[in-house]
């Protein structure tokens, strides 16, 4: 795999060779970022994986479908590696495991609708018959190797979340996987803070916790807190009303079925992935909609606006997505018009705000009344604030703390929630991607680096993108590209035709004749001095070329476009 790797990974802080009589753990991906969650135990010949996370492109990623942490590691120590358990089924805990187990053949372990959203993902990959998925309930322990995982009950915005309790041979590690403390969930499936407790009660060495909502005060609202927010929307609305949410959110989605049924609305649901988990969750229990109530979406022209609520995909701005396709006006079924009452029910993830700004704007140009989640309750975060993280630092009370999962300034106010429930500054690691943190029962240190960083994805290219390439991809967004064209007698060596320039991205036409007429005799002249060097290695010439061309369009017009010489010997 290909990998854009992180600063540390220089060989001056590689990891020696690792403690065999020591715990160590290794995030892959998660610290310092939203995404790519992926973290390694390791204790002598035995490795277990907790989680396997995607992360989507940056703006400047250009053709990079999605991010995945570089697993070089694991693949070296494959021999060691006992299993992957998995916390929950959001795609940033379980994105990544296709191209994992492409290479890597390990059990996986997860609850029922973690491995249900897997096995649906793999069949995509083709390795739904290869791979062993291994289902857990809470409370569960499995043996990995020497570590014995037990899988606990917590309550997120996905159903079938866990947090991990792990036996090591050196101590107690404990995991909260993503988490908020709910009281009231949806379904009915309170967080096991009994057993959280009885790990803080038998002595925890390492304590691993979600970070996400740490610069957040209080307390997070109850998953059920959405349907007062819903119900209000839904009690105003005349004509027809769009929901749109994440896919994977299946309490979401049971609370909009829930509301619409109350108002004698029938659903639509529409967007592959909605479509797919909601089948999922209903073929196993998680999800219950009355068989009169789910319609195919070609019964969108018999039913009146007011008996509508169709639940969709794209309320992060995707531009392929149901909603996005919605607000252009080119969705094959529905057309937005006036009266239409569209919600986004989801929070608007850092990086999308334009893209959803953007759809929000077409929205309301086309007649309907938007709602999101700046101008109503009709969204609550799926992870704790930090009145609840406090209280699970305390439930816990482990002698070294590792905040994970969010953006570095996430870490550092995890970090100080920490010291304020007494646990000491130096027992606090703030890790970066790679980073070795070894343990034993009594001590802890940072012990180099492995190799870690990004792979990015493209397409079913195998392996991952080039740095190189990506850097050509943003070469030619921003500075275009100049094709130079000419054929050259191979005995001769006359130029027999051209110099031909093409541009794209780059217009030499709205340049006068004169700048074109000089480009076309620096190439001339360059070719003239060149050919009696080269003897008949045009690469040489071309190189040429491409160097003096350089110099001479960004010393003219200050740009850099990329310059590609085509040489045919005739």
């Amino acid at each position: 795999m290909h990998s854009e790797e992180t600063p540390q990974t220089t060989a001056a802080l590689l990891r020696t060779a690792p403690n065999s009589a020591a715990l160590s753990i290794i995030p892959l991906g998660g610290i310092g970022e939203i995404g790519l969650n992926s973290t390694i135990l390791e204790y002598g010949d035995d490795i277990m994986v907790i989680d396997a996370g995607l992360m989507f492109p940056d703006a400047e990623m250009l053709g990079v479908d999605i991010v995945i942490p570089d697993f070089t590691y694991l693949l070296e120590n494959r021999h060691k590696v006992r299993g992957i358990a998995l916390t929950h089924a959001h795609e940033d805990h379980i994105g990544a495991l296709p191209f994992l187990l492409k290479e890597l053949n390990v059990p996986v372990y997860g609850t029922r609708l973690t491995l249900g959203f897997v096995k649906d993902k793999l069949k995509e990959h083709g390795l739904d018959t290869t791979v062993e998925l291994v289902v857990v309930k809470p409370r569960d322990i499995v043996d990995l190797g020497c570590f014995l995982v037990e899988f606990i009950r917590v309550t997120h915005s996905i159903v079938d979340g866990v947090g991990l309790g792990i036996t090591t041979p050196v101590g107690r590690v404990v995991h909260t996987g993503d988490f908020k403390i709910d009281p009231t969930p949806v379904d009915g499936e309170v967080m096991d803070l009994h057993r959280f407790t009885d790990y803080g009660d038998k002595g925890t060495l390492v304590f691993l916790s979600d970070s996400t909502n740490a610069s957040q005060g209080g307390y997070t609202f109850s998953e059920k807190e959405v349907r007062r927010g819903l119900e209000e929307v839904f009690h105003r609305a005349k004509g027809r009303i769009v929901v749109a949410t994440f896919a994977s959110n299946i309490h979401r989605v049971q609370q909009i079925v829930d509301v619409a049924v109350m108002f004698g609305r029938k659903v639509i649901l529409n967007g592959k992935s909605m479509i797919t988990n909601a089948q999922i969750a209903l073929d196993l229990g998680y999800l219950k909609i009355p068989p009169e109530t789910w319609l195919k979406i070609e019964a969108l022209k018999n039913l009146d606006d007011d008996k509508v609520v169709l639940i969709t995909t794209g309320s992060q701005g995707e531009p392929m997505s149901a909603l996005s396709r919605m607000a252009s006006n080119e969705h094959k079924h529905f057309h937005i018009r006036q009266g239409d009452t569209i919600v986004l029910s989801s929070k608007m993830i850092p990086g999308n705000e334009r893209a959803i700004t953007r759809i929000i704007n077409h929205l309301f140009k086309r007649g309907a009344e938007v709602f999101y989640e700046k101008v109503s309750e009709i969204h609550v975060s799926g992870h704790a604030s930090k009145e609840e993280l406090k209280l699970m630092l305390n439930l816990i009370r482990p002698k070294f703390f590792i905040p994970v999962h969010g953006e570095y300034r996430h870490l550092v106010y995890h970090s100080q929630l920490a010291k304020k429930v007494n646990i000491p500054e130096e027992n606090i690691f703030i890790l970066e991607d790679g980073e070795v943190m070894e343990f034993t029962a009594d001590t802890a240190r940072r012990a180099g680096f492995v190799q870690a960083g990004r792979v990015l994805i493209d397409g079913k290219l195998p392996g991952g993108v080039e740095t190189v390439v990506l850097r050509d991809r943003m070469r030619l967004a921003h500075d275009g590209v100049v094709v130079v064209i000419l054929a050259i007698e191979r005995l001769t060596g006359k130029v027999v035709s051209g110099p031909d320039i093409v541009s794209r991205g780059f217009v030499f036409e709205d340049a006068s004749q004169e700048l074109l007429a000089e480009v076309k005799a620096l190439v001339m002249d360059t070719i003239v001095v060149m050919i009696p060097e080269a003897k008949g290695d045009w690469s040489l010439v071309s190189a040429r070329v491409r160097s003096a061309l350089k110099k001479f369009i960004n010393k003219r017009m200050e740009r850099r476009p990329m310059i590609l010489p085509v040489i045919m010997e005739v």
